[in-house]
């Protein structure tokens, strides 16, 4: 085995550069941005299930089986931090004119379907030289890291690169791609002259663009559905475009994919149960009615019965307190007599000998009438 590490930035560096890497790198048209900025966590939470395809061959023959699931992952940062995020799981496993091959796909996503983890391989076992290729692509600040391990026979090759996130923006990964599809068959829209970002088969930064053509209905099983066909093309800048075509159903789901120039496809063999868009009713408005509480036989009951127990317990304190009525028989009574204009000065001049914590004072002092009960005082004599 010979391994080879190579570590670049956005670009391959040769010793002598040629044409196309003299170029300046892609960017992503506001277009694209402006359908990635567009895109609601409401909307893609009703996009988050998942779906099986057969791999048939030109003749029908099934070859093997594809596997898209989208849900609700948790994702924890290096710090710990742990947020719910758009999670993808993607494998497929079959056979090439009798040569095994397959590929899986995990990664997590950003509700803009930015890339914040992403792991892919595939693999094609050919029996003088099979060949394996891994890709990592992982969120770092504000750069992404791209690690990629490509394997034929016993030889190795590993390449880092790391791209600024001012030269990624708009950029679709593959999982990003399974999601954006969807949207774009919920919505039964495709972003004009959108240009995204894409990876070629090389890791290269390439465009990628979206084109409808159509809806058409085809036969699943024993049953006719509508399809909307959306082709996606990798225009790759050392290679010819990769186009494929996705027939997708209303709900999102995918109902068949062909690759342009490949002899196979996959297709579902029956018609997932659609899912539609649940109808949010306006909230009910109840008038405010008067409560008349006099006619709610319950709210009288209880109050008749509220009415009895509070004059049980006031009887029974004021038979086991009799200074209480005395009290407060005297205290109507010198109201009375004096009839004062305050009533409540009155009240705490009256009452205000009986507190202990303040010192007396006259008694019946906003009175300005002498009182009745006032002993009077022996005239003194005249010296």
């Amino acid at each position: 085995m010979s391994p080879k590490v190579q570590s670049k930035g956005s670009k391959a560096k040769d010793p002598q550069p040629s044409t196309q890497e003299n170029l300046p790198p892609p960017e992503a048209n506001a277009e694209a941005i402006h359908f990635l900025n567009s895109l609601r966590q409401e909307e893609l939470l009703l996009l988050f299930f998942s779906e099986t395809l057969v791999m048939v061959s030109d003749t029908g023959e099934p070859q093997g089986e594809l596997t898209i699931e989208v849900q609700r992952g948790q994702y924890k940062d290096n710090s710990g931090v742990i947020t719910y995020v758009p999670f993808v799981h993607a494998s497929s496993r079959g056979f090439v004119d009798k040569t095994l091959c397959g590929s899986s796909l995990l990664a997590y996503l950003s509700w803009k379907l930015e890339v914040v983890k992403q792991q892919s391989q595939e693999f094609i076992k050919f029996h003088i030289l099979p060949m394996e290729q891994k890709t990592s692509l992982l969120k770092q600040d504000d750069q992404l890291l791209m690690t990629r391990m490509v394997k034929e026979g016993e030889e190795v090759k590993t390449e880092v690169t790391f791209f600024p996130r001012p030269s990624i923006e708009g950029f679709v990964s593959q999982a990003a791609n399974l999601v954006l599809l969807r949207v774009m068959a919920w919505r039964h829209t495709v972003p004009s002259n959108a240009r995204f970002l894409a990876l070629d088969t090389e890791g290269k930064l390439c465009y990628s663009t979206y084109q409808a053509l159509g809806s058409q209905t085809i036969q699943v099983g024993h049953q006719q559905v509508e399809v909307f066909i959306v082709e996606q093309t990798v225009h790759s800048e050392q290679g010819i475009p990769m186009s494929c075509q996705f027939y997708l159903l209303p709900d999102g789901h995918l109902a068949k994919r062909i690759q342009v120039g490949s002899p196979g496809c996959c297709m579902i063999t029956k018609v997932p149960v659609l899912r539609e868009e649940d109808d949010i009713e306006p909230r009910p408005v109840f008038k405010k009615k008067p409560l008349v509480w006099e006619e709610d036989l319950e709210l009288y009951s209880r109050f008749l019965d509220r009415k009895e127990e509070l004059r049980i317990s006031h009887n029974s304190y004021l038979r086991q307190h009799p200074e209480a009525q005395a009290l407060i028989s005297d205290f109507l009574l010198f109201l009375l007599l004096r009839q004062p204009a305050d009533v409540v000065t009155f009240a705490a001049e009256y009452f205000g000998p009986f507190a202990k914590r303040h010192p007396p004072t006259p008694a019946l002092r906003s009175s300005n009438r002498p009182s009745p009960f006032r002993e009077l005082e022996p005239e003194r004599s005249e010296a």
